[in-house]
């Protein structure tokens, strides 16, 4: 898009507004509004793109006037005919190229910008003259072929151009004298600030002679002058032509001043009490014009023409969207005070721009604006469908978001039914006051009656105090896009505010207005963006938030955010208004309690989601996941497929996590693989070679050797040798656990091996000292007072690698393990069993019973032993898994070895019948 080094180049063209110049040298804000040819024209600019940073060059070329030959060197006289062509005018955005002027500016496109409440506008800086050969089209924006008029520098011997220069750096200066004196009386609106005029100056006084003409230009864009004068100096391309027509604009300019000033001479004895500067008649667009004029535009783009008197102010703009914002009661009262200020104060004042910046903060906060619930006869079988198609498994959750839903339904019930009622007494005591003067009027006791009435009805109002929720669980169990689809479910705008690495509370409450650049915090910032006062705000991480520090404490800021009894009146640092924050629906998300101050947990209701089971992760990848990875690599369902076999190999051979982004990431490699496959056989026309199914002997080509080795059930059984069971630290996998016990001849010591934490180093010795204690009971000994461990040394170890196992579940598996080392009684290899035991030989209640039971149908187990206590737990559990397997629930470990082994007799076994005291 830029022109050639030569003189004719091709261009696109913009035609300028009505009354619009633009001179070389001098930048123009060009309104975007009705301009459907700049829009074609920078969307044309874009699409085509430039492949180095040179600025965008066009042609802008005013509208040519009625009164004035198109080249501009001859005034016509067309009488009434004329007057009614000016007074129709033509819109710069519908203009033919008859409209247009000869001659114009080269100028570059310095940007698109966009002033606070106003339309958007095309910012562009004037190059070089030019002269419009021919238009070479006019839809759907201009293209034209022009000729560009380098500026020649006047000759240093032409003595008439240096008078004339001279001359107009004389009447530059002088203009500048008199705006100074405007600007020394108060009741000008026209002030010329020092800095300003100083600014002025220094330009005037560093022009040489060879910037002659760069001087005209910046002058007679400066003065107040017509259109038709504009143009003649637009095509005054000789410097001695463009010096005359300017120093004509100035010398008019500075005598219409000085005719409308008195000066009364005074001594330094004598002060008449009268005495003073009147001007009375100073045009106040003129100071502007100069202050403008030294950035090379005018404030509302218009180069200097009469639009200049229709800018709005300000202040009533902003006033303006105040109103329209529809504040608080208190709101209002600070915004009424705040516009009183600025309106006193000066625009150059740095608080003009802090005050400024407040309001418009407080314009732009939803008080009163809300979105409407979708309640309506199928609001919970619609929210249900939603939270179904876009998760599988999570009851809990959903059970919870449901309630949330059929509450504020059954309260908008209610709320209506109120202002029915409300609306009927209310008609009453008009109708009463009405007819006050007649017969018929209520008794003072009857309205008395109906005014008590109208109070308690109001009162009955129900308010919708959002619960605050916190979701619970392992990283990719779909915490965030749960929030999400609440938000979808009730029609409601959804906004994530990020909480991780949160160290400073002004990030939550906001700066107070005394430091330099204060601004709003998060949760005022959130409610800005989506607009509405009732918004789904996903607090995520909140378990990362810092602590206390020298910044304060974010996680103290926020019990107000989220305590349902407060947040109705949450107040920001900033804003220092009370905010309403109790239509605010907050989910919160954590993978961990631990980091949660007690204090903000208790305003929190909690969730837990815990990992996904293989099952689960079965559905997800099946309905969610592959579909999803299928599409994001370029193929159709029916060119990928994945029995059930491949999705579990993949889940519990190349995965083990809690959620299932590992897993999505494993389903995108397979689909990568098969989108190579499917492009070969495109490429080389051999589509009947290509096989859409993918089968477990493919998997370890497509994803490598497995990662995870699962634990299978023995199918021969030795003493000393236990299946438990164990739900691995990262969550959602569970399997077996072999137990290995192993004595040889030693002095009681006991080693532990198998990377086992504290707790389950501490089953090992419970179990040891029951099995001791219980040494003659169970057939072990001889003698009530024998120590069993007396000559030898056990070994415990659970195998699986480097798997860290921590949690209280093995204590039972450890006992058996023992009993059967000792008696030489092996375990049979198809039970397996969790639980610990406590001194007295109960079997206590573990956790990830669902995990458990899952990986012990996929080891090939047929019996498993779980605490009586756990019962509950396994109504989670898939029907699937229940049918595979035969439960036996167990409340001491004499009624396990019942279990394990049924066919033997214990010696102790008839004294120790389970019953216990109480007392």
């Amino acid at each position: 898009m830029r022109p050639t080094n030569g003189k004719t180049a091709k261009l696109p063209l913009v035609p300028l507004a009505k009354d619009t110049v633009l001179l070389p040298g001098v930048t123009l804000r060009i309104s975007l509004k009705n301009r459907p040819d700049i829009a074609n024209l920078l969307t044309s600019l874009v699409n085509r793109g430039k492949r180095d940073n040179s600025p965008i060059s066009i042609a802008c070329v005013p509208l040519a006037s009625p009164h004035l030959s198109k080249d501009g060197l001859q005034l016509i006289d067309n009488g009434s005919d004329s007057e009614n062509q000016e007074e129709e005018g033509v819109d710069a955005g519908q203009a033919r190229k008859d409209d247009l002027f000869k001659h114009g500016t080269l100028a570059k496109i310095v940007g698109v910008q966009r002033r606070v409440y106003s339309e958007p506008y095309l910012l562009v800086e004037g190059m070089k003259r030019l002269s419009v050969v021919r238009v070479l089209k006019e839809r759907p924006f201009f293209e034209a072929e022009v000729t560009l008029h380098d500026e020649v520098a006047p000759s240093s011997k032409d003595a008439e151009s240096l008078e004339l220069f001279q001359h107009l750096k004389q009447l530059s200066r002088e203009l500048l004298t008199l705006l100074r004196l405007a600007s020394l009386f108060p009741s000008n609106s026209s002030n010329l600030s020092p800095t300003v005029a100083r600014r002025f100056e220094l330009f005037i006084s560093r022009r040489e002679f060879p910037q002659a003409g760069n001087l005209a230009d910046f002058m007679a864009d400066i003065v107040e002058t017509s259109l038709e004068e504009k143009l003649r100096v637009l095509a005054a391309f000789d410097i001695k032509d463009r010096l005359e027509r300017v120093i004509e604009l100035l010398n008019r300019q500075v005598q219409g001043i000085k005719s409308n000033v008195k000066i009364t001479s005074i001594t330094t004895t004598n002060i008449p009490p009268n005495s003073a500067f009147d001007i009375t008649q100073l045009d106040p667009r003129l100071a502007q014009r100069a202050m403008t004029g030294l950035n090379g535009f005018s404030p509302n783009g218009s180069g200097g023409g009469k639009d200049d008197e229709k800018e709005p102010n300000e202040v009533d703009e902003l006033e303006q969207h105040l109103e329209e914002a529809q504040l608080s009661p208190e709101a209002r009262k600070v915004a009424d005070r705040e516009l009183k200020r600025l309106r006193k104060m000066n625009p150059v004042n740095a608080e003009y721009g802090v005050c400024r910046s407040y309001l418009e903060n407080l314009a732009e906060i939803p008080w009163t604006k809300t979105t409407e619930d979708r309640l309506g006869s199928d609001t919970l079988q619609r929210a249900r469908r939603q939270l179904d198609n876009d998760h599988y498994g999570l009851e809990k959750i959903k059970k919870r978001l449901l309630e949330y839903l059929a509450v504020l339904k059954l309260k908008q019930t209610v709320n209506i039914d109120v202002d029915r009622q409300i609306s009927e007494v209310s008609d009453q005591l008009s109708a009463s006051d009405k007819d006050s003067d007649g017969n018929d009027s209520l008794s003072q006791p009857e309205k008395e009656g109906l005014e008590t009435k109208l109070q308690i009805l109001k009162t009955k109002r129900t308010v919708d105090k959002s619960p605050i929720l916190l979701l619970v669980g392992p990283p990719g169990t779909g915490k965030t896009s749960l929030a999400k689809s609440v938000a979808t479910s009730l029609g409601r705008k959804f906004h994530r505010i990020s909480l991780g690495g949160v160290r400073d509370e002004a990030e939550i409450r906001g700066h107070r207005r005394t430091y330099v650049a204060a601004m709003p915090g998060l949760i005022v910032n959130g409610l800005k963006k989506v607009g509405v006062a009732n918004p789904v705000f996903l607090l995520d991480e909140i378990d990362k938030v810092g602590g206390s520090n020298f910044h304060g404490d974010p996680s103290a800021a926020m019990l107000e955010v989220l305590d349902p009894e407060q947040n109705h009146s949450f107040s920001d640092h900033y804003i220092n208004i009370p905010i309403d924050l109790s239509k605010v629906l907050f989910i919160a998300t954590a993978n961990s309690l631990d980091t949660i101050p007690a204090p903000l947990l208790d305003r929190m209701e909690t969730i837990t989601l815990a990992g996904y089971t293989t099952v689960e992760k079965r559905h997800i990848a099946r309905q969610h996941l592959l579909p999803k990875q299928i599409r994001t690599n370029g193929l159709s369902d029916n060119e990928v497929s994945l029995s059930d076999e491949v999705l579990d190999k993949i889940i519990t051979a190349y995965t083990r996590e809690s959620g299932v982004r590992n897993l999505e990431r494993e389903i995108g490699s397979v689909c990568r693989y098969k989108a190579v496959q499917y492009a070969n056989a495109t490429e080389t026309n051999q589509m009947e070679s290509y096989v859409p199914n993918v089968s477990i002997n493919d998997l370890e080509e497509i994803l490598g050797i497995e990662r995870f080795d699962e634990e299978i059930a023995e199918t021969t059984s030795r003493p000393g040798i236990v299946t438990g069971l164990v739900a691995y630290s990262t969550g959602g996998q569970g399997s077996i656990l072999f137990i290995e016990v192993a004595d040889m001849p030693g002095n009681g010591r006991v080693q532990l091996t198998g990377k086992l934490g504290d707790v389950l180093k501490e089953s090992v010795e419970v179990a040891l000292t029951w099995v001791k204690a219980h040494s003659f009971d169970l057939g072990i000994s001889h003698d009530p007072n024998e120590d069993i461990m007396k000559n030898r040394s056990l070994h415990v170890h659970c195998p699986s690698g480097a798997i860290p196992k921590d949690g209280p579940s093995a204590g039972l598996a450890h006992t058996i393990a023992l009993i059967s080392l000792f008696s030489g009684k092996p375990v049979p290899p198809q039970i397996a069993m969790t639980g610990e035991i406590s001194l007295r030989g109960r079997v206590m209640p573990v956790g990830g019973i669902k995990e458990k039971l899952i990986g012990a149908l996929r080891a090939g187990v047929k019996i498993v032993l779980l605490p009586y206590a756990n019962r509950k737990d396994v109504k989670d559990v898939p029907q699937e898994v229940k049918d595979g397997l035969e439960i036996i629930y167990v409340k001491h470990i004499w009624e396990a070895l019942r279990v394990v082994w049924p066919q033997t007799h214990f010696p102790g076994q008839q004294h120790l019948n389970m019953f216990e005291s109480h007392l």
